[in-house]
């Protein structure tokens, strides 16, 4: 008999959160365990051998890389948390709020959740933990379903004083993205210049393997050129959505999710920040069966 697919793994709940850091130390310690499993080790060489320094908590001497002086490092360099004048558990806390968030939360809600005094501290947070969220680039395999999607308004449907703006004055300001993914699997999405043949066959090569079982796409013709693939499509304008194991609606299912976040939580997003809002949905699509999703995410901090 075929197997059930686990349940969602709950996410850590405010209860948890605060049990597993109810102070500074607790925080500091997760993040040296997460960064460095195997043992500390210097960032900026590398050298296991570090010594620690017996007056100062969380802190470290290497002497490869400075053998005169010493090279002080703490459990923040290197990291989205250096120089920051925020404490780290305030980091931790709008980074659990950041995934337990399915469409996202605004930086305008975690300033008004956290206190903040101004919101271009929540809005440097929040990209920084964003930035952080960003993949390295894998190939999928199996059965992948490609699509593109556009996100921002026309420019006729903005108030009469506003047409006219945005990137280079374009009356069109929506941003193209297109998205691969495995079906049951993980999911690869990028903001594109175009929406071109060129551009989107390459984004195909780079995400997707060409010893796939099966390649869906919907019948646009920038995906013509993938004669290499084992490619099957289906014709959305005949009103025709799925043809045996072919169809999009695994990745047109993450298109409904980061939709309704741009729409719902955030509103509008630049063409500029676009990529990042990308790599933060797309990392928790990625991680929504992993028993340690938070952790995932300050190995990556």
């Amino acid at each position: 008999m075929a197997k059930r697919r686990p349940k969602p793994v709950h996410q850590m709940t405010v209860a948890q959160f605060e049990a597993t850091f109810p102070d500074e130390e607790s925080c500091a310690a997760y993040l040296v365990a997460r960064r460095w499993p195997e043992g500390v080790h210097c960032p900026r060489c590398g050298s296991v051998k570090v010594f620690p320094v017996r007056t100062m908590k969380f802190k470290w001497q290497c002497y490869e890389c400075a053998p005169n002086s010493g090279y002080r490092f703490s459990h923040l360099a290197g990291t989205i948390f250096e120089n920051t004048n925020k404490p780290l558990r305030q980091w931790f806390k709008v980074t659990h709020l950041m995934l337990t968030s399915k469409k996202g939360i605004s930086a305008l809600q975690i300033q008004r959740m956290m206190g903040f005094g101004s919101y271009s501290t929540a809005h440097s947070m929040c990209h920084k933990i964003r930035s952080a969220l960003v993949e390295p680039e894998t190939k999928l395999g199996g059965i992948v379903e490609v699509d593109e999607t556009w996100i921002g308004g026309k420019d006729k449907n903005k108030h009469w004083d506003k047409r006219g703006r945005g990137g280079k004055h374009a009356p069109n300001t929506k941003v193209p993205v297109i998205g691969a993914v495995k079906r049951k699997g993980n999911v690869i999405a990028r903001v594109l210049g175009a929406v071109g043949t060129y551009e989107c066959e390459q984004f195909v090569r780079e995400a997707v393997s060409n010893k796939v079982s099966l390649l869906a796409t919907d019948e646009s013709r920038v995906y013509h050129g993938l004669s290499d693939y084992n490619h099957e499509a289906v014709n959305h304008s005949a009103k025709r959505y799925v043809i045996g194991a072919v169809h999009t609606n695994t990745i047109e299912g993450f298109w409904s999710i980061f939709k309704r976040g741009i729409v719902g939580s955030f509103h509008k997003v630049s063409r500029k920040y676009l990529p990042l809002y990308v790599a933060e949905f797309q990392f928790r699509y990625n991680n929504r069966m992993n028993d340690d999703i938070f952790g995932a995410a300050i190995s990556n901090c």
